[in-house]
């Protein structure tokens, strides 16, 4: 009689990685559980036991535990670990897990970022890029160290320690391209038009998203949307067509180019719906969310001001209510979906297949008193959200538009006079639904806890 279903611990390990791939996560979990207990010494089966346990939000950091002993040179199950370590109020061990690592691997990039923001985010503002000043220091000539530790310091805007950083790496490596491209990134970030218009004419020729980027962002805050454009439009047939899309928008605009209604359809791509949740369901869930909430300070990369966001895939995880809360919010993507205009294979939002749907990302956003998220974009998104978990009365959130979302205005730093599409006041069970590719922030509180999920959805076949 022939067999048929999986075998052998790599048949169940394979079912388990298509399950992943097709986000039935619940049963992955449980097929790679199967293939562990076939083969409870594999490192890879081992690791992808683990890997599944933590996006699903059980405790794993033993699991990675075991990984490490198994597979000892893996440093993605040490990153890991680290990272499991923390969710599950272990800072210290995940520090000190992550600082032998790196003794022995002083040269470990990703290992560093991590530890700086691990320490970042527990309140360790002033020492958090310690490793980074260790490490580059005892390898002056590893050129990646330093522009890391850059990066680290560059995220936080502290422009003065960032300048530091890059002209003691320039005694150890005198001029080159990447030191000069981060030059260029901090005196346009921090406002020097000066030094940014003679880096830009230094760099004309290179040939680097980063710096057309850069080019963009410079043209716009010296009022010059013609030439931005002329930059922008050209990148949205490319890879970095997410990154220029909303740029692109921001020149139309300014440019009164009818084109900008095309794009963003001015308020009607955006939704705000109910989803059906109850009282009792939304307060089980802020319970849940509340729980998760347990750093200090948001990671710097994160949109947040005044507030913390997680880090895992929360609409991953297995608690039932968060299953339910899934479930509500996708049907209520499909809708949205359903109800867009016909196709249209030249616009960003209008061209993607429908029929299937999958959320490529998600998260909550805790915002206390005074707290907001600057102005941004999903660049690797299509259609984003926010849905409103918990929010405090119309007084303490204070006076209109305090703590609404707002759509279209461009990221304030870039100095330009223009004003959202919409604002939509915050409302417990209310999702809003955009394109991903539209500027979107929030204009801070006066007070109280504002508590929501958002998340990014993809077609699930490109």
């Amino acid at each position: 009689m022939t067999q048929s279903g999986p075998q052998t611990a790599a048949d169940w390990r394979d079912r388990a990685r298509l399950l992943r791939a097709e986000q039935r996560m619940v049963e992955a979990d449980a097929a790679i559980a199967h293939a562990r207990d076939l083969a409870p010494t594999d490192p890879l089966i081992a690791f992808l036991h683990a890997q599944s346990r933590y996006e699903l939000g059980y405790a794993a950091a033993d699991l990675f535990g075991q990984v490490t002993r198994l597979w000892p040179d893996n440093l993605d199950a040490v990153r890991n670990r680290a990272l499991a370590e923390a969710s599950e109020g272990r800072m210290g061990a995940a520090v000190d897990g992550l600082m032998t690592a790196l003794a022995r691997s002083p040269q470990w990039l990703e290992g560093h970022r991590v530890l700086a923001a691990l320490r970042w985010i527990s309140g360790d503002v002033a020492g958090f890029d310690g490793s980074y000043a260790l490490a580059a220091r005892a390898h002056p000539a590893a050129q990646g160290l330093w522009l890391g530790w850059f990066s680290a310091v560059a995220q936080h805007r502290d422009w003065p320690r960032a300048r530091a950083v890059l002209d003691e790496a320039a005694g150890h490596l005198g001029s080159t391209k990447g030191l000069t491209a981060a030059r260029l990134f901090m005196a346009s970030e921090s406002g020097d038009v000066e030094e940014t218009a003679h880096l830009l004419a230094a760099t004309a020729r290179w040939d680097d998203d980063f710096l057309r980027i850069a080019r963009i962002r410079q043209a716009l805050r010296t009022k010059d949307p013609a030439a931005a454009l002329a930059i922008a439009l050209p990148m949205t047939t490319g890879p970095m067509a997410g990154q220029a899309w909303p740029y692109v928008s921001t020149c139309w605009r300014l440019l009164g180019d009818d084109r900008a209604g095309w794009l963003d359809g001015g308020s009607s791509f955006a939704r705000a719906m109910d989803v059906g949740m109850d009282a009792g369901e939304l307060a089980e869930l802020a319970d849940l969310l509340r729980s998760l909430h347990i750093v200090q300070l948001p990671y710097a990369e994160q949109s947040v001001r005044g507030g913390t966001q997680t880090d895992r895939s929360v609409l991953l995880r297995h608690e039932p209510i968060l299953q339910r809360t899934r479930s509500a919010l996708m049907a209520a993507v499909r809708d949205y979906v359903d109800a867009l205009p016909p196709q249209d294979p030249a616009h960003p939002l209008l061209s993607r297949p429908r029929d299937a749907l999958r959320i490529s990302g998600s998260w909550s956003v805790r915002l206390s008193r005074g707290g907001f998220n600057v102005t941004h974009s999903h660049p690797m998104g299509w259609i984003s959200s926010a849905f409103y978990v918990a929010v405090p009365d119309s007084q303490t959130l204070g006076v209109a538009p305090a703590g609404h979302f707002h759509l279209g205005a461009p990221p304030a730093e870039l100095g330009l006079d223009l004003a959202p599409y919409a604002t939509i006041a915050p409302q417990a069970g209310r999702l809003v639904l955009f394109p991903s590719t539209l500027w979107h922030g929030t204009v801070p509180t006066a007070g109280g806890e504002r508590l929501n999920i958002a998340f990014d959805v993809v077609p699930a076949t490109m």
